[in-house]
């Protein structure tokens, strides 16, 4: 049989990805503003912030996140496989970039990062921090000039529209991620985190995150095509058949195993 190929098509897919993103921050708007309404005397709606407020961790935009990270990880993936087929000189930066969106994406899932809060406050004495509060940024805004330096030349290389596209993915991602969380420190430090203030700001930081991730993913889509071309999956349907068929006899020797047990 003839191999099947499916045609990706990726203005689709990121079109699905920035509606979902928009309508899980409405959701999250939503849901915290009825709660607080309701001076948070409603089960169903305690429920419905927990499920989809921004800022909390294994819900609907949490699992979001995590999966336009692993995307993104995938694509970045296959341009290292298809730049090493080509020997290109900066196969090893699309690589680490295709691990750091992986690493990110367990992270976001897992909030890794806010785990090196306490000890990052401990060192820094626990007292007026001000925008160091949530302290992970000190060790996470090293990490970002260091990678800023190592991937400089090869971002300069870059097509020109591909390197415009990957500043701004970047200017919004970190923006929210670093800078945001700048303010977001300091007045928590102060206030808490259950004021109006701080959870305007979450809401901005992480639909900046969204929509720095997505806007990447496009760009790496807009590369592949200029690059290498429609990007296809493909499907051969005898190598299929083939295993379905070695399923099947295995299952078949196992069951005659048990059979001769048996008797």
């Amino acid at each position: 049989m003839a191999n099947s190929k499916l045609l990706i098509n990726p203005a689709s897919i990121v079109r699905a990805l920035a509606t979902t993103a928009f309508v899980l921050v409405l959701l999250s708007i939503a849901a915290v503003s009825a709660d607080g309404l309701t001076e948070h005397n409603s089960v169903i709606l305690h429920k419905a912030v927990k499920f989809f407020y921004v800022d909390f961790e294994l819900n609907a935009p949490s699992f979001f996140s995590t999966l336009i990270l692993l995307i993104a990880s995938a694509i970045l993936a296959v341009i290292t496989i298809l730049k090493r087929q080509q020997k290109d000189l900066y196969t090893a930066e699309w690589a680490v970039l295709s691990i750091g969106f992986l690493a990110m994406s367990f992270d976001e899932l897992l909030s890794v990062h806010e785990r090196m809060i306490e000890p990052m406050q401990e060192l820094l004495g626990n007292k007026n921090l001000g925008i160091f509060y949530f302290a992970w940024v000190i060790p996470m805004g090293i990490l970002v000039l260091l990678l800023a330096v190592f991937f400089l030349r090869f971002w300069w290389n870059l097509p020109p529209k591909t390197r415009l596209h990957f500043m701004i993915a970047g200017a919004l991602f970190l923006g929210g991620a670093v800078g945001l969380e700048l303010f977001e420190s300091k007045h928590s430090e102060i206030y808490g985190i259950d004021t109006l203030t701080y959870i305007v700001l979450v809401t901005i930081e992480e639909s900046l995150e969204m929509t720095g991730v997505i806007i990447f993913i496009k760009a790496l889509f807009t590369y592949i095509k200029e690059t290498f071309g429609e990007l296809q999956l493909q499907l051969d349907n005898s190598q299929c058949e083939s295993g379905l068929l070695a399923l099947r006899k295995v299952k078949q020797d196992q069951l005659i195993g048990v059979s001769q047990k048996s008797a």
